[in-house]
């Protein structure tokens, strides 16, 4: 009798054990398709000192980086969270009248309210595109461009009404 019994719970045990294990990822298609882990936005930028100030002071990055040619700033890394801005100083060889920021707009998500995050921005002298305002989508953002025209989206993604 107890051979039975134990004879009874193996296959239950192997059935468990089996049902624990991960699942087998699916097939790739081949040729494998490209797959990012991040974006960095480069701006070629007007002015320089102007865009890193408006960066750090209005939209409130962190300089990480500063490049500099001569002892004159030529360029900086800021960032945002995980998000980073590259700015270079243009050097004019497509001429001084050339339109910066026409037809681009990065889009950021934050976890963060951005209703707290665009009064900061007011507060230190931003001006909105857009409002803060609640999306048909799901989401809240505001939008604002930067002293060459660059615009900026930042949303909030709302979890779903119940």
């Amino acid at each position: 009798m107890p051979a039975k019994k134990k004879s009874a719970r193996k296959p239950a045990r192997k059935a468990a054990r089996k049902a624990a294990r991960p699942k087998a990822r699916p097939s790739r298609k081949q040729p494998e398709t490209l797959r990012l882990r991040a974006a960095t936005p480069g701006y070629t930028v007007n002015d320089i000192q102007r865009s890193v100030a408006w960066y750090q002071n209005v939209l409130g990055c962190i300089l990480v980086e500063r490049w500099e040619k001569d002892g004159e700033l030529r360029g900086a890394t800021l960032r945002a969270g995980t998000v980073e801005f590259y700015l270079g100083q243009d050097d004019w060889k497509l001429g001084r009248d050339r339109v910066k920021g026409a037809g681009f707009r990065i889009y950021c998500t934050t976890s963060q309210n951005v209703d707290t995050i665009a009064a900061g921005i007011k507060a230190r002298g931003g001006t909105f595109l857009h409002d803060p305002q609640d999306e048909p989508w799901g989401e809240r953002d505001f939008a604002i461009a930067d002293p060459d025209g660059f615009k900026i989206t930042i949303s909030q993604v709302r979890r779903a009404q119940r």
